[in-house]
Order: structure tokens, then C-alpha cells, then sequence
């Protein structure tokens, strides 16, 4: 859909492989990838740079992890749309997701049609903000 090109966003995980394939595929979608980060230190820096509209953001990374990034995010813009990515299933992690106002969990493995269905959905929310 044409929306996706006017939406910015960025992607966070600690491995390098996975960052470069779900940015190429995201770009491949119409999506505009504006910055690739490897920990949570990347992904506050590149949040407050950038100002995207969603953040794609692994929870589990070395040294600054997700909820470290998810934290300071949500205290640089408390309605920052972050879309946390992992594959712990936890329920204690669920509940900490939600209560730092994670836009939404997406649990690995995904599919990756299921993040543009996401990306639609979450637009709207861009767009009424």
C-alpha cells in the first residue's frame, strides 16, 4: 500500500544478519528503513535522532537489551510505537512488555508477511497521532 512509503522506521537486534534481511525486506515492502542499530545504546541514540515512526526492537541483546531501549524510549516520546521482537516466552516477560507500553510482541520464530500486517496496522495509528 502507498502509505508504507511514508513510514520511517527503524530495526534493532544484536545480530548483524538478521537486522541487514528484515531492513531488506522491509524496504522491499515499501517501507523506509532510516537506521539499523545492534543493542539497546543504538537504539535510544537512533530513536532521538531519527524520530521513526516504529521501532522494530529484539528484547534480548547483550550489555543494553531491549527493555533497556523500550524504557528510554518510551521516556524520550511516551506514545513511541516500539514493536518488541523475541523469542522468550515467558509470561513475566509478556507482562513486562505490556506494562512498559510495548506497542506490540512479536514472538520468533515469525512470519515475515505477519510483520507488513503489522506495519499496516500500527500506520493508522501514525496517522491519527
Amino acid at each position: 500500500m502507498s502509505f508504507r512509503k511514508d513510514l520511517n522506521v527503524i530495526v534493532i537486534d544484536d545480530d548483524y544478519n538478521t537486522v541487514e534481511v528484515f531492513a531488506e525486506f522491509l524496504e522491499l515492502s515499501q517501507v523506509n528503513v532510516v537506521g539499523k542499530g545492534y543493542d539497546g545504546k543504538d537504539a535510544v541514540h537512533l530513536y532521538e535522532q531519527l524520530k521513526p515512526d516504529i521501532v522494530f526492537l529484539d528484547v534480548m541483546m547483550p550489555d543494553f537489551d531491549g527493555f533497556y531501549a523500550l524504557e528510554n524510549i518510551m521516556k524520550i516520546n511516551p506514545n513511541a510505537l516500539v514493536v518488541m521482537i523475541t523469542a522468550d516466552l515467558t509470561i513475566d516477560t509478556e507482562i513486562k512488555l505490556k506494562n512498559m507500553k510495548a506497542a506490540l510482541i512479536i514472538y520468533k520464530p515469525f512470519d515475515i508477511q505477519q510483520i507488513i500486517e503489522i506495519i499496516d496496522k500500527l500506520s493508522l495509528k501514525v496517522v491519527k497521532s
